[in-house]
């Protein structure tokens, strides 16, 4: 499912995964449209909620990022995982 975002931020992906999956464990997942469905309906007992939307744009295969393009990355690590949770600055 390339095309599918969630427009969940990074550094909660985690922690909603479990949310998410608990929506949709008996629901067949089709289409793109019922995991977006499934998904943006998705709430937890301490007052979350979830938006989502389907992305259909085209996405080139086979783009590759030079290093220096990478090392231009504003990217701040969280102390707890960085490699999960992280913070992408505009330039």
């Amino acid at each position: 499912m390339d095309t599918l975002r969630g427009g969940i931020s990074p550094q909660i992906e985690h922690r909603l995964f479990s949310h998410i999956s608990m929506n949709w464990r008996v629901r067949p997942l089709e289409s793109h449209e019922v995991v977006v469905q499934l998904i943006a309906a998705t709430t937890t007992r301490t007052g979350l909620s979830v938006s989502a939307q389907l992305d259909e744009r085209a996405y080139p295969k086979g783009v590759t990022v030079s290093d220096d393009e990478l090392a231009a990355v504003q990217l701040d690590g969280d102390p707890f995982h960085p490699d999960w949770n992280y913070t992408l600055h505009p330039e």
